[in-house]
């Protein structure tokens, strides 16, 4: 309970304002490049549900144009995706800006990834349980296959951690993300998988 309550909030405050000082360099260079391919547009900005469901607007950076065919709809993603953006994407780099969310504390470092609040109405009882503790920009679903899993796993996964929650697990599991990183085939793969949309029932 010290750790979920105390100790865990303030190590992602502490250690989020850490890696934003040490990666301003490279956001800014992500930046700049971004803004460039997308028409003076490199931030992606989302509403998600965070800890007991509350929305809070998620940041990224923006790696595919916003492209739609002649009936206006958007253009499948990997022919929006722009070439400094799959790089972005493959090395998860477009995940950066979510330490402004951990400084803000709508996110952890560890903890479900916040889904569309579109899902909300979707979800059981048992798979709300999500919401008991804040998102993550990593989990435990996340170094178990991340998109190329099922829903079920997916939420079998997070539920798992919710329940085993501690520090030793934490620290697990940002070392298994850092091990993923530097195998860039494995995010590679897991990065440019698209989840299919929940629909309830998957």
């Amino acid at each position: 309970m010290i750790y979920k309550c105390i100790i865990k909030p303030v190590f992602d405050c502490c250690f989020a304002f850490i890696l934003l000082s040490l990666l301003i360099p490279i956001i800014l260079v992500l930046l700049f490049l971004l803004f460039l391919q997308n028409n003076g547009s490199p931030f992606f900005s989302q509403s998600r549900p965070g800890k007991h469901g509350k929305l809070f607007t998620i940041y990224k950076l923006k790696t595919m144009r916003d492209t739609c065919n002649d009936s206006g709809e958007l253009l499948p993603d990997h022919q929006r995706t722009t070439p400094i953006g799959s790089v972005t994407r493959k090395l998860s780099l477009d995940e950066l800006p979510q330490l402004w969310n951990v400084l803000k504390g709508d996110m952890s470092f560890v903890g479900p990834r916040p889904l569309l609040r579109e899902y909300l109405p979707l979800y059981s009882k048992e798979q709300e349980k999500r919401h008991e503790v804040k998102p993550g920009i990593t989990g435990w679903a996340q170094v178990n296959g991340r998109n190329t899993i099922s829903w079920k796993q997916k939420f079998d996964h997070d539920l798992w951690y919710i329940q085993h929650q501690s520090f030793i697990l934490d620290i697990k599991i940002l070392g298994m993300t850092l091990t993923k990183f530097f195998k860039t085939q494995d995010v590679n793969a897991s990065s440019q998988t698209t989840m299919e949309a929940f629909n309830g029932n998957n």
